[in-house]
């Protein structure tokens, strides 16, 4: 069936202007002014509303087994949640262990995907050894449309790489034209330092941060660069977090090298004090890198809105508070990192940097769309809004009022992150190649439409 979308303004990166929509099949047939809708179609009427390219979150975790317990997320629940929120692509991290097999743990991944989501995902491919089967391996991953690598330099013994096994990823990253994502610390320096804060008694999760400060994830960026400068390979740094961080990478882009930057929404609106709150409430911010001092923000805000920092994902990771991070009640190290933000993204990006001036429209539909379709090998099909793309639209209320809350979200976690902050602007429509997913708050979906998204590997010489 034919979807008509009339009367609203077309924000892309790149464009700003008044006309409808016709979407045929799963593509957008048609772009211009007083469109006849054709027999049966269903007609939005859009007049006074944004509509954006389908949002895309380019860093989430939604199987992951960390620090001996599991997300609580399921596609089906994740993907309903990036509906309600604007997000119609995800792209999920593939962690295996050191010990596991790099095309089984492919095959594991979509598996908890395929069949079980309402948008459309892809993946980044987590190397976490390298050894004389892995090469072949990951080429074969990468013919069957994977094309990004991930790489911790972090979480030593757990899925960090050594140096040796960080060049022949970014050599062979190279060879085939794939960029690299990485987790950016100085993996040493974190073992020492949680090791002696524990041993000091120093156990909350106020600690967190000070076993890993600015300077480690700085060394760690600088690190990457490195490697990356010797390689040629083409490098993204995920969840940069500050402004020693950022540092390294823009110095290491003038000099040359291909490498690209993330950050994320909860290091644009919550700082460290937030990890600080008594009676172990903090453990519910704890993330890696952490939550940083709040002078960081303009910086990162800065960032985006300038094109030092390319995109803003969520590092998505569910899990509960009670049961989950209470495993680390008595030593911080044993929290299980990361927020549950998937949903929430959007709207929190749109409130506080568009409503607040720090971002314009464009800047805002590049940083949570385009800039991600175009790194990882989607765009035109997915990102923007024209002739031939996929239908993935967001029909967008600039000035409707909400409020985030655990009691309403759609995300399977016991907590929020934001809870009961107030937001301005919400999508109203979302569709996912031309039918309609959400409308007015409701999941008019279909669990298991959403496709793989088989991506070639642009990052060629």
């Amino acid at each position: 069936m034919a979807v008509l979308i009339r009367n609203g303004e077309i924000i892309n990166a790149d464009s700003r202007f008044h006309a409808d929509i016709l979407v045929e099949g799963e593509i957008i047939s048609r772009i211009g002014k007083d469109i006849e809708a054709p027999a049966g179609a269903t007609v939005i009427d859009a007049k006074g509303k944004y509509v954006f390219p389908g949002f895309i979150d380019p860093h989430v975790h939604i199987h992951l087994p960390f620090m001996g317990t599991l997300t609580k997320d399921t596609y089906e629940t994740a993907s309903i949640a990036a509906l309600a929120g604007g997000t119609t692509t995800l792209i999920e991290m593939i962690c295996p262990s050191r010990a596991d097999d790099p095309w089984a743990s492919y095959e594991l991944w979509r598996s908890k995907a395929e069949g079980k989501s309402a948008c459309d995902f892809t993946f980044h491919m987590g190397v976490t050894r390298f050894d004389g089967k892995t090469a072949d391996q990951l080429k074969k991953i990468v013919s069957v449309g994977v094309a990004s690598f991930k790489v911790f330099l972090a979480y030593k013994g757990a899925f960090g790489v050594t140096d040796e096994e960080l060049y022949q990823t970014l050599k062979l990253g190279r060879q085939l034209g794939v960029i690299t994502t990485a987790h950016c610390e100085n993996p040493e320096l974190v073992a020492v330092l949680q090791q002696e804060l524990v041993a000091s008694g120093k156990t909350g999760p106020e600690f967190h941060h000070e076993s890993r400060p600015p300077l480690v994830e700085a060394e760690g960026v600088h690190h990457l660069m490195t490697f990356a400068e010797m390689t040629g390979a083409h490098v993204y740094v995920v969840h940069l977090s500050c402004e020693e961080a950022l540092r390294e990478a823009t110095r290491a882009r003038e000099r040359g090298v291909k490498a690209w930057v993330e950050t994320l929404i909860q290091y644009l609106v919550t700082d460290k004090t937030f990890a600080e709150r008594p009676n172990f409430e903090g453990a519910k911010f704890v993330m890696s890198p952490p939550l940083r001092d709040k002078k960081n923000q303009p910086i990162l805000w800065n960032g985006l809105q300038q094109g030092f920092i390319h995109t803003l994902a969520t590092d998505h990771a569910p899990f509960d508070f009670k049961g989950q991070k209470e495993m680390g009640r008595s030593d911080f190290t044993k929290i299980p990192n990361g927020i549950p933000s998937l949903e929430d993204r959007v709207t929190l990006l749109y409130t506080h940097g568009v409503k607040t001036g720090k971002l314009d429209l464009q800047r805002f539909v590049e940083v949570a769309s385009t800039g991600a379709a175009r790194l990882f090998g989607l765009h035109p099909r997915k990102g923007t809004i024209g002739v031939g793309a996929d239908a993935d639209l967001v029909v967008w209320h600039p000035d409707a009022p909400g409020m985030i809350s655990a009691k309403t979200h759609h995300m399977n976690i016991d907590y929020s992150a934001f809870e009961g902050w107030k937001t301005i602007g919400k999508p109203e429509v979302v569709t996912v190649r031309g039918e309609v997913a959400f409308q007015s708050g409701q999941f008019l979906g279909k669990v298991g439409r959403g496709k793989f998204l088989a991506r070639e590997a642009t990052h060629g010489e």
